[in-house]
């Protein structure tokens, strides 16, 4: 069975009701019965993993709000132009057509133009108005469309995309994908695959979980043939073999598919200073760790923060202490954002957190798995409280917070 709506076993119905009664606390208009079993397809009816599953994205969805990010955030100029990709058209099953000529996508001057968050935040931007466009042809069309097919184009794919920091943040982006919008890929058809693409595939394969990856298909040059099998020529652009054009004529539907290119240099942040930043400065010794120590003490309150190092990468994630007063070990604490490595010697890492109870949080920096080099950390953190009216989106900064530090090896 498919697991879809009318086509479920005694076992599927089961885990639905089950899933229904465990989550009733969190549901919203939004969760119907389509929503529920797209969850439960996800963790193959594991009714208690989609549960772990759902609960953690409402609170993720708090965490970056999501719900209201539409309204409330634009994208950056740089990504509208220059981050490849577009909606075009649907499939023959209804599913929306997603046209992306990523061999064109200029990553690491994408990454130099503007902060890593909201790179991020501007695709969590572009799925929340895809979500919003399901419920509308939804509607519109009487059937539930609900899910993407997939186009990418990799003409022109090379080395130069294997830039390490821009290969993490797309895996970032495609874990997201996978934790926080669960089935919404039908297929994912590759076209113009470059002889490099099983190695490019096998850093993203981890990511994805098996049904997802199983919807993967590379076509051979005989590509135009199939997709014409699952998209209508008035579907799908001319360059793909279609015969849609823009109405200036353009086969390749520019208007609605942004191409990407080299992103000019006028785009690119500006480096200061650490002096006009007013970052402070943080010795990891090899083999250790550092914890920078906040306390928060009101609920709600946010965590922003930038760092960069020099010459080389360092392991970094955020904690909540269990037990005030002394050092703990990382797994003696609550873990908040998993510590990784990230490549913040070639590009700034930054990130927020919104602390959703009072305590003392714990920005830690692992240099542990270095035995031969200490790294020297250029960090600025600021501590953001709500506003005195409760809002929730009003935000009062109080200025670069000051950090109780603690080295050692906490492993």
């Amino acid at each position: 069975m498919s697991g879809r709506v009318g086509d479920l076993s005694p076992k599927q119905v089961e885990a639905l009701e089950k899933l229904r009664e465990a989550v009733k606390d969190i549901l919203t208009p939004s969760h119907d019965e389509h929503c529920l079993l797209r969850w439960l397809r996800a963790r193959e009816f594991d009714v208690k993993k989609t549960e772990t599953m759902m609960r953690n994205d409402v609170v993720w969805r708090q965490q970056v709000g999501a719900d209201t990010i539409i309204e409330d955030w634009a994208v950056p100029e740089v990504v509208e132009k220059y981050y490849t990709g577009g909606l075009f058209g649907q499939d023959k099953e209804g599913a929306l057509l997603w046209i992306d000529p990523f061999g064109h996508i200029d990553l690491k001057g994408i990454c130099r133009s503007v902060k890593k968050r909201d790179i991020i935040k501007s695709k969590i931007h572009l799925l929340e108005t895809i979500y919003r466009k399901f419920a509308q042809l939804t509607k519109e069309q009487g059937r539930p469309v609900d899910q993407i097919t997939c186009l990418f184009d990799l003409e022109n794919f090379g080395r130069r995309h294997l830039w390490k920091p821009g290969a993490d943040l797309f895996c970032e982006m495609v874990e997201l994908f996978e934790d926080h919008y669960p089935e919404t890929q039908k297929t994912c058809f590759v076209i113009n695959a470059p002889t490099i693409f099983p190695v490019v595939y096998n850093i993203v394969k981890p990511f994805l979980n098996e049904g997802t990856a199983k919807k993967v298909h590379v076509l051979g040059s005989n590509y135009k043939d199939v997709l014409k099998k699952y998209i209508d020529a008035d579907q799908l652009p001319i360059h793909w073999g279609g015969t849609a054009c823009d109405d200036n004529g353009d086969p390749k539907c520019s208007s609605k598919i942004c191409f990407g290119g080299e992103v000019p240099e006028s785009y690119y942040l500006k480096m200061q200073s650490s002096e006009s930043l007013n970052f402070k400065e943080v010795l990891v010794k090899r083999g250790s760790t550092v914890q920078l120590d906040f306390d928060i003490k009101v609920a709600g309150s946010g965590l922003r923060w930038q760092f960069t190092t020099e010459g080389f990468d360092l392991g970094f994630g955020v904690y909540r202490r269990t037990e005030n007063g002394v050092r703990q070990k990382a797994g003696d604490m609550e873990e908040v954002i998993p510590t990784q490595r990230v490549n913040s010697h070639m590009v700034p890492e930054d990130g927020f957190y919104t602390c959703t109870e009072p305590g003392v949080y714990v920005l830690r920096f692992d240099n542990t798995y270095s035995w031969a080099r200490s790294k020297q950390v250029l960090y600025s953190v600021e501590v953001l409280v709500p506003d005195d009216t409760g809002a929730t989106k009003v935000w009062k900064e109080v200025g670069q917070a000051d950090a109780a530090i603690v080295n050692g090896t906490d492993t």
